[in-house]
């Protein structure tokens, strides 16, 4: 009999070490923390970059019926002038939702200078030059647009493209008007004009966010400024390529 007793301690033991072995022990790891969020809510921005090209038209000739000139055949070929120019401005706006489309209305207000006027050169009916002038002014305007955007968040990299519309306001200053054989101004008129108007853009850019609140962008602007204001048959709407950068920031 004691011999069944210490025999059935024995197998006891056995069966609950080999329980005991198969036991897993769990241990409670806290859960991954949530992905980190860029460009999310309002935001400030500001920027500045060239007035890379303003399409005023090319170059138009007159001839002497236009011009009640006593002379038959002259002619005179009108150059506008396209030079770069500047612009900078801030941003306002809210970027809605977090997914990877984000909708975006946008308050766009901006300086935008760039040279105008024209090169003049009067031709008599065989080719040659009878004179040649060229005219320069500064226009300075300023634009306040809406826009609607829309942002595609891959992290960090976040491009969109997007459209505004909204005024102008134009001015220009005097006109300086040169002989270009003897550099010499025999106008320079000290007067100015304005003018107000409808403007619409086109704009699409990318930012990259070095935290979730601050990043560095790129945009280009295609910036149509009407002229509703004036009947004329000619195509007066200026169109301008606007190429810059900025710092954006989010509250």
């Amino acid at each position: 009999m004691k011999k069944f007793s210490v025999l059935t301690s024995i197998l006891f033991g056995f069966v609950a070490a080999s329980l005991q072995a198969g036991t897993e022990v769990y241990k409670q790891v806290a859960p991954p923390p949530p992905p980190e969020l860029y460009g999310l809510g309002f935001y400030g921005a500001i920027d500045m970059g060239a007035n890379v090209y303003q399409n005023r038209g090319g170059d138009r000739t007159f001839s002497d019926d236009n011009l009640n000139s006593p002379f038959f055949g002259d002619t005179l070929t009108v150059s506008p002038k396209n030079d770069v120019g500047f612009f900078g401005g801030v941003k306002l706006g809210y970027v809605f939702g977090t997914g990877v489309f984000r909708p975006t209305l946008e308050g766009d207000f901006f300086y935008n200078g760039f040279r105008g006027g024209a090169d003049f050169t009067l031709r008599d009916s065989f080719g040659n030059v009878l004179a040649q002038r060229d005219a320069t002014t500064w226009i300075n305007t300023g634009a306040f647009m809406g826009n609607f955007i829309g942002r595609f968040a891959f992290g960090r990299f976040q491009p969109y493209v997007g459209a505004g519309v909204g005024i102008y306001y134009a001015e220009s200053a005097g006109v300086e008007v040169v002989d270009p054989t003897t550099g010499r101004v025999p106008i320079n008129t000290g007067g100015g004009r304005s003018h107000a108007d409808l403007a619409w853009q086109i704009v699409a850019g990318s930012d990259y966010y070095w935290t979730p609140k601050f990043s560095t962008f790129i945009e280009y602007h295609f910036l149509n400024y009407t002229s509703t204001q004036i009947d004329t048959n000619q195509d007066r709407n200026l169109r301008q390529h606007l190429v810059g950068a900025g710092v954006r920031v989010h509250f």
